[in-house]
C-alpha cells in the first residue's frame, strides 16, 4: 500500500514588500561620518515578503497579501516573489513607490536599516478576498511594517475563522492589548522582546509576554531561541555555528522556516532546531530573501524532515 503524501500547509502573510538597497561596508557610519562602501545590491525584501519567501521554500502554500507600488520596482518585487513560488494573485498595485529598506551591513555581518514605506501604507484594511484567502490557511503571518490597522484587521480576520496567528512585533513599538488579544504566537527577537515586556533578561520578557499571548518564541541571535508557553516549562534550542556574512534575513527565515514546521505538527523543539538549520544557512550568504535556503538544503543541515 502506497503511502499518500500530506499536502504542503498553506500560510497567508500579511505584511510589507520592500526593495532592500543594500550597502556593504567594512563599519557602519557614525552620525554625521561618511564611509567608503566596497560592494552595493538590490534586493527584494521586507518583512512581509521575506517571510512568505522564507515560508515557500520550506515548503508551504504560501499567499502574499500587502500592496507595491506603481513604479519600476512593483514588477520586480512581484514576479520575485513569483519565482520563489509564491501567490501574488492578491498583492495590490498602489499609485506612486513601492516600499524600500536603505540597509548598510557591515564586515562582521551586522545591520542598519531605515525603512520607507512607500505602498506599503496604502494598505490599511482587508478585502473580502484577503479574508477568504486567510480563512483557507493554516496559519497567518503578520508583522509591524503595514499600518496597525491593517495588521488588527487581518488578526481578526484569523481569529475569526480559527486560523492560528503569528506576530513578529518588528519594527518594535508599543502594541494594543486588543492585538495581542489576537496573537496565538509572538516570536520578538531580545530587543523587542524587552521593548514589549520591559524585562531585559530573555526568560523573564518571556514570562511578562505570557500575560497577553499564549505562546512566545524569542529569538536569540547566536545564542538560539527560548519557548515558553502558558503551563509549560521553556524550551532553549542552540544556534547552528556559522561564520555570518549577512544577518539581515536571518529573523525572517526562521519565523517562515518555524510557521511552516508547527504547521506540519512537528513537536516544539523539533520544528524550533529545524527554523535554527535554515536560519544558519541564510545568515551565511548575502541578501535578504536571496540568502534563504530550500526545504532540502533545511532537512540536509537538520539531519532529515521530522528529525531536526
Amino acid at each position: 500500500m502506497t503511502r499518500s503524501t500530506p499536502a504542503p500547509p498553506r500560510i497567508a502573510v500579511l505584511g510589507s514588500t520592500n526593495m532592500d538597497l543594500v550597502a556593504y561596508v567594512p563599519r557602519a557610519p557614525r552620525l554625521g561620518e561618511t564611509v567608503t562602501g566596497r560592494a552595493f545590491r538590490t534586493v527584494p525584501g521586507g518583512k512581509g515578503a521575506n517571510q512568505a519567501v522564507a515560508a515557500a521554500r520550506a515548503g508551504a502554500r504560501v499567499s502574499m497579501l500587502g500592496a507595491v507600488g506603481s513604479d519600476d520596482l512593483g514588477p520586480r518585487l512581484r514576479a520575485a516573489l513569483a519565482e520563489s513560488g509564491v501567490d501574488t494573485t492578491l498583492l495590490r498595485t498602489a499609485d506612486g513607490p513601492s516600499g524600500t529598506a536603505h540597509i548598510v551591513v557591515d564586515d562582521d555581518g551586522g545591520n542598519a536599516i531605515v525603512v520607507v514605506p512607500g505602498a506599503n501604507a496604502s494598505v490599511t484594511g482587508l478585502t473580502p478576498e484577503d479574508e477568504a484567502r486567510i480563512a483557507a490557511a493554516d496559519a497567518l503571518l503578520l508583522q509591524l511594517e503595514l499600518p496597525l490597522d491593517a495588521v488588527i484587521a487581518g488578526a481578526r480576520a484569523a481569529r475569526r475563522h480559527g486560523v492560528r496567528t503569528v506576530l513578529t512585533p518588528a519594527p518594535a513599538r508599543p502594541l494594543p492589548r486588543e492585538l495581542l488579544a489576537l496573537v496565538d504566537l509572538l516570536v520578538p527577537n531580545e530587543h523587542e522582546a524587552n521593548a514589549l515586556s520591559g524585562a531585559a533578561d530573555p526568560r523573564a520578557a518571556a514570562d511578562g509576554l505570557l500575560r497577553d499571548v499564549p505562546e512566545v518564541v524569542v529569538t536569540l541571535g547566536a545564542a538560539g531561541s527560548l519557548y515558553a508557553a502558558r503551563g509549560a516549562r521553556p524550551v532553549t534550542v542552540p544556534s547552528r555555528p556559522v561564520r555570518a556574512v549577512d544577518t539581515t534575513a536571518a529573523g525572517d527565515t526562521f519565523t517562515g522556516a518555524l510557521a511552516v514546521a508547527l504547521a506540519e505538527g512537528r513537536p516544539v523543539p523539533d520544528a524550533l532546531a529545524w527554523a535554527s538549520a535554515a536560519a544558519a544557512l541564510s545568515v551565511g550568504r548575502a541578501g535578504a530573501s536571496s540568502s534563504m535556503p530550500y526545504r532540502e538544503a533545511i532537512d540536509a543541515l537538520a539531519g532529515g524532515p521530522g528529525t531536526a
